[in-house]
């Protein structure tokens, strides 16, 4: 019942001008904001660890400004699920495709795709231009699951696994020519993870991207979606290909990753997705910080 009226909302509220749909999301961002307390301590613990010289007065006007930008990106998936494909089109802007078109000359490409609340918008925007091949979650309510398939595969012959299918069906996809898109920067436990460091932090890592990469003979592309303000839609931007990755050592490619990673949170940190328990995992002996 929830999951029926919460997409019969989505649906309805995409109708609204672009503007006024951000109003809204962001008016919801702050209803979850109080109500999902678990997730807003959760936020701020990893804030509070990820930059600990943050006062606590702005760290809470930093969780208030994330969960906007959260309720925003979920009540805008109606656009990217639902609405013609000219509207999405204009939403998001594309900077820097280059890079992915010379990369994909060359071979397999790996995109990049770090966990910030453009996300979405940025996948479903690519398969306007190229088909694609990716990993998602199966959802806990089956018709949601339904949409959010339904949503990623309208346009174009885009190729989609749940992560209990494996890798082995994307590698056969991007032998086709398709690029992955890859979301490696989350606390999935300790199996295929190293720990190396992310803010000054040990967090659990998975190991994938550089494996991935050397299975498949891929070229990594970085993508970052980025939300703008005041409902003025989004940015996906790619940036150069990696050069020398992977290398022998796995573990430093994994730190690469990170850094990387680490780069684009700083320009937006408001965007990353804080409200994950990215550091639930924690090195033998460790307290646990959630």
């Amino acid at each position: 019942m929830i999951a029926r009226f919460a997409l019969g909302a989505m649906w309805l509220l995409r109708l609204l001008p672009r503007t006024a749909l951000a109003m809204v999301g962001n008016a919801f961002g702050l209803v979850l904001y109080v109500l999902a307390v678990e997730r807003r301590m959760v936020c701020d613990t990893n804030l509070e660890r990820c930059f600990p010289l943050m006062g606590a007065s702005e760290r809470r006007r930093l969780v208030r400004e994330h969960f906007r930008f959260v309720g925003r990106s979920l009540l805008e998936r109606g656009i990217l699920w639902w609405s013609a494909r000219d509207r999405i089109e204009r939403l998001i802007e594309v900077r820097n495709l280059d890079h992915l078109t010379k990369a994909q000359s060359a071979g397999p490409v790996i995109l990049l795709a770090p966990h910030f609340v453009g996300l979405d918008a940025g996948y479903s925007r690519l398969t306007c231009l190229f088909d694609l091949t990716s990993l998602y979650a199966k959802q806990k309510s089956e018709l949601m699951n339904r949409a959010l398939l339904g949503g990623r595969i309208r346009f174009g012959d885009q190729r989609l696994f749940s992560r209990q299918e494996g890798i082995r069906p994307a590698l056969t996809a991007m032998k086709q020519g398709r690029p992955l898109y890859y979301l490696p920067d989350m606390d999935y436990g300790s199996r295929d993870a190293v720990f190396v460091e992310f803010f000054g932090n040990p967090a659990a890592t998975i190991t994938g991207l550089a494996r991935i990469a050397r299975t498949a003979g891929a070229r990594v592309v970085p993508c970052v979606t980025a939300m703008h303000p005041g409902g003025q839609g989004y940015e996906l931007r790619f940036y150069p290909a990696w050069d020398n990755f992977p290398s022998d050592d796995v573990v430093a490619d994994t730190r690469r990753m990170n850094a990387f990673i680490e780069e684009r949170v700083r320009e937006m940190p408001a965007q990353y997705f804080w409200t994950h328990k990215r550091f639930k995992t924690r090195p033998p002996g460790e307290a646990k910080w959630y």
